[in-house]
């Protein structure tokens, strides 16, 4: 997922009664596939069911009357559970769909004419995957960057060695967050006159700069 998570939108519940499609966060990356980010605490039995339904509305939501069946977009569903969901050694889980023959056990693929227009390889490329992280199942060794991420997501911490992408940055907001009110205060004031100081510099350097003409 490029970009990280691209450019994020967060959508608010538009109904009410729709108590099934809670999303926390639904992100565009810059293949422009959909990434569907949900947290969820409270155990919910029906909760995979949960996870196609907002994969479903997603895309039924993001393709208009009219359009194409090409045009619907990728969608990626990743899921961080506090709670004991289903039954499994492992602390992360992909699922995706695979079309498999049941005579000759091959992958369907995708024609050439396919392969080039919607940039994908197998048939099941198309459809939505699936990420759950249960997050309670970690044991806290980091191993790999995204043990990293689920450390943090499980302690609240990052550790100082960490160096997955897009750490430092939660890192540094963390940094923030737990600042003083007063702290919080000079610490956007200094930011504020650091960026007035290069605002300065940058226009001195604008206007004293010789021009290609003084140059000659």
């Amino acid at each position: 997922m490029s970009r990280g998570l691209g450019d994020v939108y967060k959508r608010q519940k538009e109904d009410s009664e729709d108590k099934f499609n809670r999303v926390d966060v639904l992100a565009e990356n810059s293949k422009g596939e959909l990434v569907i980010i949900e947290v969820q605490n409270n155990r919910e039995l029906d909760y995979f069911h949960r996870m196609l339904y907002g994969t479903s509305k997603a895309v039924t939501e993001y393709i208009h009357e009219g359009e194409k069946y090409g045009t619907i977009k990728k969608i990626y569903s990743v899921n961080i559970i506090y709670f004991d969901l289903g039954q499994g050694k492992d602390y992360v889980y992909h699922g995706k769909t695979q079309f498999k023959g049941i005579h000759f056990d091959d992958i369907l693929k995708l024609s050439t004419r396919q392969r080039e227009q919607f940039v994908k390889q197998e048939a099941g490329d198309i459809f939505p995957e699936y990420y759950v992280l249960r997050v309670n199942e970690f044991d806290e060794l980091a191993k790999t960057p995204l043990d990293e991420w689920i450390y943090f997501l499980k302690t609240g911490e990052i550790d100082e060695h960490a160096t997955a992408k897009g750490l430092p940055e939660a890192r540094e907001k963390l940094r923030i967050d737990k600042l003083s009110p007063s702290e919080k205060g000079q610490y956007y004031a200094h930011m504020e006159a650091l960026r007035y100081q290069k605002s300065v510099i940058e226009t001195c350097l604008l206007y004293t700069s010789p021009s290609p003409r003084d140059t000659r």
